[in-house]
């Protein structure tokens, strides 16, 4: 039975995970995460019972009922950075006795579902469209920290897209695919699968330029071109990649699902969509 050293697995003065700042028992095995602070709210308030709060850094959590059902509503804040730490420590909540730091003989396995907003990298998607990620391209370098295994289409896929030269050459991506039977579950006929790009960045690495010059030039218009066995790039987002990868790897189900803000080919934006993020979390909370 392995046993992690307090440097490894680093908890607070109340014995929580460090970050975090919970334990288990705080926190349902149905996790919704979403990256804004306030989301958790607008999550929480459509629970028919909250049990639990917490706040630590960029880190809210909620825990309650909907229909019947315990779900936890978690904030991660921006970027697989954030991921790596969220999903690490969750694992560790559940897998790890946190009094003896050994690793536990039953594992707890998670169904983590990130809503969040993304932007649409094909002009035939209508904004305010709900994203559903089979696969997610991690131009972010989580991935590679860990020793991960890659399924044959995986590798197919990856190695197509690697063929188009679409980004700069010292940036080495690496897919991962959703959760199939857990990312089944919030499909109808108003959403739209595809490949998601995660990006390290919201804007040089997702083809914005402003005043730095940058080398990803046109770079939605490169993605928006790409097809292969009917895979299609359909939007830009900054979570999924490290989620799936990691998620996957420790034995959870992951999906995204994910509001279209901004169509990047058209050139269109909603500055105010609270109304259908609204309705996004009511459609995941009832098929969660």
């Amino acid at each position: 039975m392995r046993k992690f050293a307090p440097t490894e697995l680093v908890l607070n003065s109340k014995n929580q995970v460090y970050h975090l700042g919970f334990s288990a028992e705080n926190v349902s095995s149905k996790i919704i995460l979403v990256g804004d602070q306030e989301r958790v709210a607008m999550v929480s308030e459509q629970f028919d019972s909250i049990e639990f709060k917490s706040n630590h850094r960029e880190f809210f959590c909620h825990t309650g009922t909907f229909q019947n059902k315990r779900i936890s509503v978690l904030s991660t804040g921006i970027g697989t950075d954030n991921i790596d730490i969220v999903i690490n420590e969750l694992d560790a909540a559940f897998n790890i006795n946190l009094e003896t730091k050994e690793e536990k003989i039953v594992q707890t396995k998670l169904e983590l579902l990130r809503i969040g907003t993304c932007g649409l990298l094909q002009s035939d998607i209508p904004i305010h469209s709900y994203i559903l990620s089979n696969y997610a391209l991690g131009l972010d370098n989580v991935g590679h920290f860990y020793n991960l295994k890659y399924t044959e289409a995986e590798q197919e896929l990856l190695k197509a897209i690697q063929n188009c030269s679409l980004f700069p050459k010292h940036v080495m991506p690496y897919l991962k695919e959703a959760s199939p039977n857990f990312l089944k579950k919030f499909e109808t006929g108003h959403t739209v699968k595809g490949i998601t790009v995660t990006s390290s960045g919201f804007y040089g690495p997702q083809g914005r330029a402003l005043r730095l010059p940058t080398h990803t030039r046109d770079l939605h218009e490169k993605l928006e071109g790409f097809e292969y066995n009917e895979h299609r790039f359909v939007n830009f987002e900054m979570e999924s990649s490290a989620l799936f990868a990691l998620g996957s790897a420790l034995g959870h189900s992951c999906a995204t699902i994910c509001l279209g803000i901004a169509n990047r080919p058209a050139k269109k934006f909603s500055s105010n969509y609270s109304k259908e993020m609204n309705e996004l979390i009511q459609h995941a909370l009832e098929r969660f």
